[in-house]
């Protein structure tokens, strides 16, 4: 019997950002180069799901976390249930991301 994969959930600030990201891209004159890099995002988001564990394990952030690079410029912040793979925020161009989620505490 083969497990299922988990389902892929962006949280709300997560989609902010990648609307954020586009809209910053777009309107510096590429609305194709955008939509090309937040659909990449999510593809990789949705890729996890293969390999969950992947990246690095950030307890010390907040407990459960994991972080991943994508293309050396965004860091991707996750938490993994067993149903989901919950996407809690997409970082780009340096972002202090841990400041962000330590002071995050909502639930996933």
């Amino acid at each position: 019997m083969t497990a299922q994969p988990r389902r892929v959930v962006f949280r709300r600030e997560a989609l902010a950002q990648l609307d954020e990201l586009y809209d910053y891209i777009a309107a510096a004159g590429s609305p194709s180069a955008a939509a090309d890099l937040v659909d990449a995002i999510v593809t990789f988001c949705e890729d996890l799901t293969h390999f969950p564990l992947r990246g690095h394990a950030r307890d010390d952030i907040r407990p459960g976390l994991r972080t991943i690079g994508f293309r050396r410029r965004a860091v991707i912040a996750f938490v993994v249930h067993d149903e989901a793979l919950v996407i809690l925020g997409v970082f780009y161009g340096g972002q202090d991301y841990e400041a962000a989620l330590r002071g995050n505490d909502q639930s996933e």
